[in-house]
């Protein structure tokens, strides 16, 4: 049973790049069961009475990955989540600065770091860890490890040499939330800091450091942390849910175009659906210039009636000043699917005389196809020149054109004012 209270917070980093994972979005921002890594992570956490606040760390450039997240959270988890604050180069700096974070927002007496990438977490676990952190400094979840552990020095020529077996029955694999007095954990990482120390894997080992005494409480199997390409199979099988959409007959298709151009300036590569492309110069735009995402943007928010790239994300933000331009097509892509549409086909012509993006296709299509969560086939991406006509036969800069196919359900395309008319004639 949850003990509940107003004087415990989490923090929750999400400030990493997951490359191992491969792919361009971050692990904590991929789809499982149709949510984001990071939504269902904040939706174990945040439903909780005990859990009063939530403070999340983010990358620089994440922030309209991490709106979309919000987009799908339940109104009272939102309500517990603090303003994201941005992470360092390393965990260890992400952590503190959520936890710099939390002591200006008024310092708990418990808190609990969670790794954003490790969505199984449920409420009997953070019991034990509140319940622990409480009659302990500094506790960490762990389980009991099944293989056999070597201690091993490096041999050279990719060899290990053993140095020692330890008792697999003394072992624990950690996991997170870990959970700690907060003033403790806050003074631990300021005199890391200070000690220029930079290479704490996790709280625990710092607090060690520091000379905290540091206990294990139970893990759980369950509680994996998404690390390998496999690990995101595995959760978007467990996270998922039979298939409830209306039948193909009550969908309507809906086709939205979009278009942007860019004038070059100095520089040494062009992004080109969100893939880097060398050039002799490079192109003027507040965000990165990806006039293919661009236009693909504005063709998914014109199928949904919604607006356009300037609306969503304005040149005047300085937020988004050199941004990647993912973020803006993966935010289209949420919105389509919040109203329950199906994305079919995605379609771009890039108008340039140079680069040439032959070589580049392939790439191209894969990392689009990634980022709106739809087959290679639904991508088409082609390229012409204009025969030396106008700006772009002048190489004095380049434009992409987009067209993108979604269905929507029946009702989604049924305006108000339609609904109201339909009742007058009917009543």
């Amino acid at each position: 049973m949850s003990r509940t209270g107003s004087n415990v917070a989490a923090v929750v980093v999400a400030a990493g790049r997951g490359i191992r994972i491969g792919g361009g979005t971050p692990k904590q921002y991929r789809q499982v069961g149709g949510q984001a890594v990071l939504t269902r992570t904040l939706a174990a956490l945040g439903a909780l009475p005990v859990v009063a606040r939530v403070q999340v760390v983010i990358a620089p450039d994440a922030a309209a990955f991490y709106e979309t997240c919000l987009s799908e959270l339940d109104p009272a988890v939102r309500a517990k989540l603090l303003a994201p604050v941005e992470g360092g180069a390393t965990r260890q700096q992400s952590v503190r600065a959520g936890l710099e974070a939390l002591h200006g927002a008024g310092a708990p007496e418990i808190v609990l770091v969670h790794d954003a990438a490790r969505p199984y977490v449920d409420a009997a676990l953070i019991d034990r860890a509140v319940a622990a952190g409480r009659d302990h400094r500094a506790a960490v979840p762990g389980v009991a490890v099944s293989d056999t552990i070597k201690l091993v020095e490096d041999a050279g020529d990719g060899i290990g040499r053993v140095r020692e077996t330890p008792a697999r029955e003394a072992l624990r694999a950690v996991q997170t939330p870990q959970s700690f007095h907060f003033a403790a954990l806050l003074d631990a990482h300021r005199s890391a800091a200070a000690a220029d120390l930079h290479g704490f894997t996790d709280d625990g080992a710092l607090a060690e450091w520091a000379g905290l005494p540091v206990v294990v409480f139970a893990g759980d199997l369950r509680n994996r942390k998404i690390t390998q390409p496999a690990d995101l199979i595995e959760a978007d099988r467990a996270f998922g849910t039979p298939d409830r959409s209306p039948p193909m007959t009550q969908y309507v298709t809906r086709l939205g175009t979009g278009f942007d151009v860019h004038a070059f300036t100095e520089g040494d590569h062009v992004w080109l659906g969100g893939v880097r492309i060398p050039a002799d110069r490079g192109v003027l735009a507040h965000s990165d210039g990806d006039v293919a995402l661009h236009a693909l943007t504005d063709a998914l928010l014109g199928a949904i009636a919604d607006g356009d790239i300037g609306t969503h994300f304005p040149p005047s933000d300085e937020r988004w000043r050199g941004a990647a331009s993912d973020q803006f097509l993966a935010h289209a892509v949420s919105l389509v699917r919040a109203r329950g549409g199906r994305i079919d086909h995605l379609d771009i012509t890039v108008l340039a005389e140079a680069p040439r993006i032959g070589q580049h296709r392939e790439a191209i299509r894969a990392r689009i196809a990634e980022i709106a969560g739809v087959p290679l086939t639904s991508v088409s991406i082609k390229a012409t020149t204009t025969e030396k006509l106008g700006f772009v036969g002048r190489a004095e800069g380049l434009a992409a054109q987009a067209a993108a196919t979604v269905r929507l359900p029946e009702e989604e395309t049924v305006p108000v004012d339609a609904q109201a008319e339909t009742a007058m004639r009917q009543g």
